[in-house]
C-alpha cells in the first residue's frame, strides 16, 4: 500500500473520528477456553485458535504457545504494521525485521522467590532495516513508529487493569 492508498483509507476514518470523538473509542477482546484436561488453554486470535500452555521453564514441554512469547510477537506485529504505515506516509522505502527479546526470572511466577519479580524486567524492541531514508527521516520514521504502536505505548505507559471473576 502506497501512502495516496493510505490516505484514501484512512481519511474518512480521520474525518469521521474527529467530527464524532466517540465513533474512534473501539474495545478489543480476547477469549481463551481452559483446557479441562492439561495446563493450558485455548485463544482465539480471529484467525485462528492458538493453544497456550507453560513455557518449558516452567514446567511445559515446549508444544503449547508461551503467553510471554505471545505479548512479544504481539509487540513486534504492532510495530512492525506502524513502522509500515508510517513509512508509507513519510514515502519512505522500508524493508527489514522487527525483534523483541526480554527477560523474565521465573523464580518470580513459580513462587520460588517472593523477591523476584513477576513478568519481564525489561523489553528491548530492535528493527534492523534497510531504507532508502536520511539519519533525519529515519529518526522521524522510528520516532513515529513508537508513538503510534498501540502495543509499545501501552507496555510503556502501563495502564491500569481491572480483574473480576465470576463463577458459576
Amino acid at each position: 500500500m502506497d501512502r495516496e492508498e493510505l490516505r484514501a483509507v484512512q481519511q474518512p476514518l480521520k474525518e469521521r473520528y474527529r467530527e464524532d470523538p466517540g465513533a474512534a473509542l473501539v474495545t478489543l477482546r480476547a477469549d481463551a477456553r481452559l483446557d479441562e484436561e492439561a495446563i493450558s488453554c485455548s485463544v482465539q486470535t480471529g484467525r485462528a485458535l492458538v493453544e497456550a500452555g507453560l513455557h518449558p521453564a516452567t514446567g511445559g514441554t515446549g508444544a503449547l504457545a508461551c503467553s510471554g512469547d505471545m505479548l512479544l510477537q504481539a509487540l513486534v506485529a504492532c510495530a512492525g504494521v506502524t513502522l509500515r504505515s508510517v513509512a508509507a506516509s513519510l514515502e519512505i522505502a522500508v524493508s527489514g525485521r522487527v525483534r523483541a527479546e526480554g527477560e523474565l526470572d521465573v523464580r518470580g511466577t513459580l513462587g520460588v522467590d517472593r523477591e523476584a519479580p513477576v513478568g519481564f524486567r525489561a523489553i528491548r524492541l530492535v528493527f534492523d532495516l534497510e531504507h532508502d531514508a536520511d539519519e533525519e527521516r529515519l529518526a522521524t520514521l522510528l520516532r513515529l513508529t513508537e508513538r503510534y504502536c498501540v502495543v509499545y505505548q501501552t507496555l510503556a505507559g502501563g495502564v491500569p487493569v481491572e480483574v473480576s471473576y465470576a463463577t458459576r
